[in-house]
Parts: C-alpha cells; sequence; structure tokens
C-alpha cells in the first residue's frame, strides 16, 4: 500500500513539475517568495485591527500563534523526525525534476509554506462574521492552495507533503479560531469588548 502511494505521489509530482512554462515559472516562484508577501501581511493585519477594533487584542495573538506554531511544528518537528527527502534531492527523481527556483533545504516532510497559509486562511474563514466577507475568505483559501501547488510545481515538495502541511495547518487555525471565539464570547474573559463592527 505504502509502495503504491509512494508511486502516485511520485507520478502527480511529475504531472505538476512537467506542465511547466516560463509565464508559470515565474507566477509559481512569485507565490513560494514569502518576502513577497508581507506588505499583503501588514495590510491584513491593519484591516483586521479596524475590523475587530479592541478584540484585536486578543485575535492577533492568537493568529501569529497558529502561524508560528504551523511553522514550528512542521519544520522543526515533522522534518527532522520523518527525514523525508525532498523531490529534488531525492536521487531517483532530482535528475527528472525541472527547478526553475533552486532546491531549498534538505527535508520536505511537512511544507511549512501549504501549514501556514491553511492556517491563517481557516482562522480567517473562522472569525470573520458568517455570510459576510465572502471574497476575502475565498481569496486567501485561492490563495493559500496556489501557494502550496506552487511547492509541488518548483519540485520542493511531494503533494503529500503539502496535503500534511495543509492539514496541519487547518487544525492549528481551527484551534486558534475556536479559542478566539470562546475568549470574546458575551460569558468569555474578554466577552465585554466591543464586538465586530456590523
Amino acid at each position: 500500500m505504502f509502495r503504491a502511494l509512494h508511486a502516485l505521489d511520485d507520478r502527480l509530482l511529475l504531472a505538476v513539475n512537467h506542465a511547466r512554462g516560463p509565464a508559470l515559472d515565474a507566477v509559481m516562484t512569485f507565490a513560494s517568495n514569502r518576502l513577497v508577501w508581507f506588505p499583503f501581511y501588514a495590510v491584513l493585519i491593519g484591516w483586521l485591527i479596524w475590523h475587530f477594533r479592541r478584540r484585536a487584542a486578543v485575535l492577533l495573538p492568537l493568529v501569529v500563534a497558529a502561524v508560528a506554531l504551523a511553522d514550528s511544528i512542521t519544520s522543526r518537528l515533522f522534518k527532522p523526525f520523518f527525514g523525508r527527502l525532498r523531490p529534488c534531492h531525492n536521487p531517483a527523481l532530482e535528475a527528472r525534476l525541472y527547478l526553475p527556483d533552486g532546491c531549498g533545504g534538505q527535508f520536505g516532510f511537512l511544507s511549512s509554506h501549504a501549514a501556514n497559509a491553511f492556517a491563517l486562511a481557516v482562522f480567517l474563514l473562522l472569525t470573520l462574521p458568517a455570510g459576510r466577507y465572502r471574497a476575502l475568505k475565498t481569496g486567501v483559501f485561492l490563495w493559500a492552495g496556489w501557494l502550496s501547488y506552487s511547492r509541488i510545481y518548483l519540485g520542493a515538495h511531494f503533494p503529500t507533503d503539502v496535503l500534511g502541511g495543509a492539514l496541519i495547518g487547518a487544525g492549528l487555525g481551527w484551534g486558534a479560531a475556536t479559542i478566539f471565539r470562546r475568549l470574546t464570547a458575551p460569558t468569555g474573559r474578554w466577552g465585554t469588548l466591543g464586538r465586530e463592527v456590523a
């Protein structure tokens, strides 16, 4: 069973990696570069402070903790523990891969990019008012999917690396959102803080 799963992982990786072109190279390299997203994060943080008012004092530490934990768990726990080589470091695959953005670190299970992105996306989905801000909610999930796909396209991760990272991140985002809702509920410790802007 595990051999079949590994074979499927290899086939999916190569299919995504070989569906390439100069324009896609630029788009996927851009998506994977964490530094280019800093302006987006700054604008998002500013908007969250404006939207949640005093509750932002509870929200921001929780969302930062969810993303930081996602990054730390995947990078410092899973990658060294499992020691699974990235595709671009795998002797059986490296010669067959197209690497427009280099290779990166030695180990790839799980994907920190996917974990971080889905932690943020799930947190926002669950904390923003239901039925509102659909464009923002859809946008952050599309961004998380694009970022995750780019890691496979660039040969940095197997599909299961990305899937596992996304699940870890989603779980942490859900946990942080649950804590936020409990703390800011009318009976919670910070329940007297101002409610979301209508």
